[in-house]
């Protein structure tokens, strides 16, 4: 038959697999998966006539979150080999630190560092070997069973209410398991790992994307004490994994864990603000964090609570500080860098808060986003009998935009919405994906921006995120977490009609059909339930906060 590769028409036999392609290359041991006709396919799949045919590695996503899942399946076999099925079952994966997953193992063996090296081992023996990893289809009731016999209770929840009759597992060696994304064809794809002791954990270590290096990890405290805080509330509120919700919804009321996950997080902002109010000195409070993590909603609810204790908040926006967009200084590829902090006017900003604090009354600029040019508003603000300005903007934490103010008189916060759920318990949910999801339906109902536009920029967002906001988290003085556990049922109404629109032709195809499968794990939550103060409602609208 006739196919296309990588550019280039070759005839091959009838029974040819993506796998006998990918191993005929000289690069065949960086090759992870392939695009066929623009669909992702592991490389089990066979190739057909006139299929066209490009290989993924770990330089882009799709390449990346598959040697990472599957770094992952390889470290729960390894698990099962040396503590036993029972361990690799009751064996936690909570979330992503640094390039690596972190995890928790239970019983007698939890923080216990003397069995990490031996769970390596049994890791380095798949890999060098380069065991195959087998993939098979499971009745849905068949694999409800066998995980119910291995006390595996999110798979046997989660399967409830999965309109697929069949799951897919994979196995490896004597160990089966299920995956909710692709796992490569042979373990000595998954070179490169390195497994490390921390908290009561372990941190399962990999290269960055597009790398061959493993880097040390220096886990960042706050982020890690959220984290784990997350999985806390969750737990009390009884939704730790898809399944978990999905029964709520299904056999009891979505609204009793809306109305605990909203009051615990509205409890949290007014500790915020009692913190503010013991440091007594505070006159400025910052507000940073990554896209579509709720920091206007909050800001506003944070108000609230500082004018419960006597304070006269007023809110900003660095945004209003942009120098003239004419100005901008220019990427090497020829584009504006409007997220560096030299697209700010920081003089000026510095110039106004110092005189606010000096008993001054400031008139506050205004940045035109139609002309791009910055002028004077209306507005004038000053900080006497109680005044605080809640200033929001992604250089808030890193101390070149602030510089000029005294410490003392700053309280820095820094929000991302930090998905507590996991899809079960060896399969987690990206904090950016649930990011993604709410940017998703908010830049279409507020910008009416298609799901296709919206996908196009996303991995320049993150590029910025990265560069500008991620690096100063730890500088803030307390970190908020805005994930709702029960989101996901939400913006699923929102999100999935979006998501259908983008087509073969779009960058993001791949990265919605993704988001499409993911979401079809979750049941339907009603958006009536929501709360008109939620901060969900900054995304899905008929919230009761000025945006």
């Amino acid at each position: 038959m006739n196919i296309n590769v990588e550019g280039k028409g070759v005839t091959v036999p009838e029974e040819t697999k993506l796998k006998d392609l990918a191993d005929a290359r000289e690069d065949r041991d960086e090759i992870l998966l392939a695009s066929v006709n623009g669909s992702l396919k592991e490389l089990r799949h066979k190739a057909e006539e006139g299929d066209v045919i490009s290989f993924v590695k770990n330089d882009c996503k799709a390449g990346r979150d598959t040697y990472k899942r599957s770094a992952s399946f390889i470290f729960y076999a390894a698990v099962a080999k040396v503590l036993g099925e029972r361990a690799a079952a009751g064996c936690i994966l909570h979330f992503s630190i640094g390039q690596g997953f972190f995890y928790t193992l239970p019983g007698k063996y939890a923080g216990d560092p003397a069995v990490i090296p031996q769970i390596e081992a049994a890791m380095r023996e798949m890999t060098d070997s380069d065991a195959e990893i087998e993939k098979y289809t499971m009745r849905r009731d068949e694999a409800r069973r066998l995980f119910a016999r291995r006390k595996m209770e999110d798979n046997v929840k989660l399967f409830k209410t999965r309109l697929a009759s069949n799951v897919n597992m994979y196995r490896i060696g004597g160990y089966d398991d299920y995956s909710y994304g692709f796992i490569v064809h042979r373990a000595g794809l998954i070179k490169k790992y390195r497994l490390e002791a921390y908290a009561d954990g372990i941190i399962l270590n990999m290269p960055g994307r597009g790398s061959d290096e493993i880097t040390d990890i220096e886990p960042p405290k706050l982020l890690f004490k959220a984290q784990r805080e997350g999985e806390e509330w969750s737990a009390k509120i009884g939704v730790e994994t898809v399944g978990d919700l999905n029964e709520k919804m299904v056999y009891y009321s979505a609204k009793d864990p809306i109305m605990i996950s909203e009051a615990m997080q509205e409890g949290r902002i007014a500790e915020i603000a009692k913190q503010i109010n013991e440091r007594g000195d505070v006159r400025f409070v910052f507000v940073a964090g990554p896209s579509s993590s709720g920091k206007t909603t909050f800001s506003q609810r944070l108000a609230i609570q500082l004018k419960a204790r006597g304070y006269r908040p007023q809110l900003i926006s660095t945004d209003n500080y942009y120098i003239d967009r004419d100005k901008v200084s220019v990427r090497p590829d020829g584009t504006k860098d409007l997220e560096g902090i030299s697209a700010i006017a920081v003089d000026v900003f510095n110039n106004d808060m110092i005189r606010l604090m000096s008993g001054e009354r400031v008139r506050l600029p205004r940045f035109d986003f139609k002309t791009g040019k910055r002028g004077l508003s209306d507005e004038t603000v000053s900080l006497e009998d109680g005044g605080i300005l809640i200033i929001e903007g992604i250089h808030t934490l890193s101390g070149a935009l602030t510089r000029q103010i005294p410490r003392d008189n700053k309280f820095l916060i820094y929000i991302s919405a930090l998905t507590q759920l996991n899809v079960n318990e060896h399969n987690r949910i990206p904090t950016t994906d649930g990011r993604l999801i709410r940017r998703l339906v908010r830049d279409y109902c507020t910008r009416g921006f298609s799901a296709a536009e919206t996908l196009e920029i996303w991995e320049n967002v993150r590029k910025g995120e990265e560069e500008n906001i991620f690096p100063y988290q730890e500088n803030a003085d307390v970190f908020f977490n805005s994930a709702l556990p029960y989101e996901l049922g939400v913006l699923k109404t929102y999100a999935m009609p979006l998501l259908f629109q983008v087509t073969d032709e779009d960058a993001g195809y791949h990265e919605a059909k993704r988001l499409l499968k993911f979401l079809d794990f979750f049941v339907n939550i009603p958006a009536e339930y929501v709360p008109g103060t939620s901060i969900l409602r900054e995304f899905i609208g008929e919230g009761v906060f000025r945006l």
